[in-house]
């Protein structure tokens, strides 16, 4: 039962960009926010950026200026616009579809950022 599918992930170099999109499941009801959140090896699992069914979208500290997170509503995606790409960003980013039940995860996609 797969509900969210990410994409998009890679290896850039320093400075670079990559557009990640997860698509979710018609299935989902309920959806009031989508979600992402990146884990490195061996650190917790870090908020990056939400962005809530009206349209507020809020950023982590450490990605604020450089990503961008939207939505394509027609299409059931979310997207994270990754810009100014650094070493640090290197992690296995997720997305979540928010309900007021539970957060529906999807299996991650990797991020790998070179120097």
């Amino acid at each position: 039962q797969v509900q969210l599918v990410e994409s998009g992930g890679g290896l850039v170099q320093a400075g670079g960009s990559l557009r990640l999109s997860c698509t979710t499941s018609r299935s989902i009801a309920g959806i009031d926010a989508m979600v992402w959140y990146r884990q490195a090896p061996g650190k917790q699992r870090e908020f990056v950026a939400v962005i809530t069914r009206g349209g507020a979208t809020n950023y982590g500290d450490s990605v604020k200026g450089r990503f961008t997170i939207s939505r394509d509503n027609a299409k059931n995606t979310a997207y994270l616009q990754m810009n100014t790409l650094k070493p640090e960003d290197t992690a296995v980013y997720s997305c979540a579809a928010r309900t007021q039940v539970t957060l529906y995860w999807g299996q991650g996609t990797q991020v790998t950022v070179s120097s």
